[in-house]
């Protein structure tokens, strides 16, 4: 029996992935951007049971979402620098790795302190894990099979942070809040091994460029003190709070130095310089005013079901799951459209559908039934990949090889950023419109005095009859109030959907070799 030589041996260590081992490598990168993308929001619901097991306040639990979003944000812009001096595939694995080891300190934590502080290392962790494992899709798959990658990816971005909160809500009412954490143990730590094993033959040169020092501390201001506005700006007042005005002026000055001294740093932390592709600039504004507006529908949804529509965590997830079901099943198409169809008209069909569906909404009533919420969800979903597919592909195809994973980086900052701008708008505009909409309704609700006078007249005392009258209102207020906000999001769409066309047509396709540094 021969064996084959230690050359033969290396040849095939060192050979293109194909066949089921390529689609494994592919599932693995999948489902880190899935994680990291799912831990924006799967804590969203589990902070008063947070909250109370560790004898913290509400307000102070809300701390448990802030840590992360912070430690993310700080890290995706650094992807591309931290490629280029450790190896995309080096920092991707230990990412995973890092990721697994807080999320299980997270699950383990016994003071909010330290659930804190390990949310913040795992955003540090997380945040690498968007940008990498697109450009890392998209160096491993060859060229006719490069949509279809970029298909998987996007549909992780786009699904998770829609079951974030119904997985959260699940694991708080059936098991515990722990379990949040826990579950992205298999994934992080089997993910990162196999990673490593499939994808080392990848490994490019490394850039030992020298730490941009400077750059590094303005971002980690700008960015830390702009998410501490977004996350506590509602809780605060805004800027009636001296703290939120503080916190203002110090983004805005960190920002502005950042943005000039990376303009003119030799060797920046950031690569702003892929700006200069106006293809990028354009797919990337695209994109953030797509997903804002994507996210809003997002976050508003679960609360108006769950708050005043009486689902529960499971009902609210089943009603919304048709969303990410139907992407699910027209991505694949999407992925072949976009090597025959201008990118372009993809995406203005894609956000013009979301925008139409969206409009329809905003006609719901109190007295909707379970399908009449789940239906419009669902064909909400068909667009969606018409929309994310082809931008991301315009955005990447638009740069230049070398500065792939920093365009990545930034791509998935300014979406991740978008997304917490949005839920900060929708979530104060929405408080503000019910209570505007409750104090006009209650000058003219039962103005004949028929539903007071029937009331009474069933013997129903005077307290409860207000109390009867007040909860109509409100329920009444809150349906205008999400109404109005769904057509504030349409013509978002809308907006969104004219950016592309800034955008010159698509000359050559994303080169799946690409993503180095």
């Amino acid at each position: 029996m021969s064996q084959a030589s230690p050359s033969t041996t290396a040849a095939e260590n060192d050979a293109p992935l194909s066949g089921g081992m390529l689609w494994l490598a592919a599932i693995i990168l999948a489902a880190a951007n899935f994680i990291a993308v799912l831990n924006m929001t799967i804590a969203n619901v589990a902070v008063p049971n947070i909250a109370g097991s560790l004898g913290a306040t509400v307000s102070q639990g809300t701390w448990v979402i802030t840590s992360y979003a912070v430690g993310e944000a700080i890290t995706v812009p650094l992807t591309g620098w931290l490629s280029a001096r450790y190896g995309a595939v080096r920092v991707f694995v230990w990412a995973m790795v890092f990721f697994g080891i807080f999320s299980l300190v997270s699950g383990l934590a016994n003071s909010l302190g330290l659930l804190v502080v390990a949310r913040i290392f795992q955003g540090f962790s997380g945040g690498p894990l968007m940008p990498l494992s697109q450009t890392l899709l998209m160096r491993i798959f060859p060229k006719e099979k490069a949509a279809a990658a970029l298909g998987l990816w996007s549909m992780t971005t786009l699904v998770a942070p829609v079951l974030g909160p119904i997985l959260g809500g699940y694991f708080c009412d059936e098991y515990s809040w722990s379990w949040i954490f826990y579950i992205n143990l298999p994934i992080a730590f089997l993910g990162g091994f196999f990673a490593w094993q499939l994808l080392k033959r990848y490994s490019e040169p490394l850039i030992r460029n020298p730490i941009d020092r400077v750059g590094l501390v303005l971002l980690v201001i700008w960015v830390a003190a702009l998410q501490l506005i977004l996350d506590e700006g509602k809780n605060l007042d805004w800027f009636a709070s001296g703290k939120i005005v503080a916190l203002a002026i110090i983004a805005a000055i960190a920002f502005a130095a950042f943005i000039i001294w990376e303009l003119y740093e030799e060797h920046p932390v950031v690569d702003l310089k892929v700006f200069r592709h106006r293809g990028f600039t354009a797919s990337v504004l695209t994109i953030s005013l797509a997903f804002a507006a994507f996210f809003g529908v997002s976050v508003l949804t679960p609360l108006w079901l769950q708050n005043f529509m009486g689902y529960t965590a499971t009902q609210a997830g089943l009603a919304t799951a048709g969303t990410g079901l139907a992407a699910f099943f027209v991505a694949p198409l999407v992925a072949q459209l976009t090597t025959r169809i201008d990118a372009r008209k993809l995406v203005f069909g894609g956000v013009i559908w979301l925008g139409i569906d969206t409009l329809w909404r905003t006609v719901a009533t109190t007295d909707m039934t379970f399908w009449n919420i789940a239906v419009p969800l669902v064909f909400l979903g068909f667009g969606l990949p018409f929309f994310f597919i082809p931008t991301t592909g315009l955005a990447l195809a638009s740069v230049e090889e070398r500065e792939m994973d920093s365009a990545a980086g930034l791509m998935n900052f300014l979406r991740t950023l978008s997304g917490a701008f949005a839920t900060s708008i929708v979530t104060t505009t929405w408080a503000n419109q019910i209570t505007r909409n409750h104090a006009e309704l209650v000058g003219l609700a039962d103005s004949d005095r028929s539903v007071r006078t029937m009331l009474e007249n069933s013997g129903a005392p005077g307290d409860a009859v207000n109390q009867v009258i007040d909860y109509i209102i409100t329920g009444q207020s809150v349906m205008l109030a999400t109404n109005q906000l769904m057509w504030a999001i349409g013509i978002a769409f809308f907006i969104a959907a004219s950016v592309i066309w800034i955008a010159p047509k698509p000359s050559r396709v994303v080169d799946p070799s690409a993503g180095g540094h």
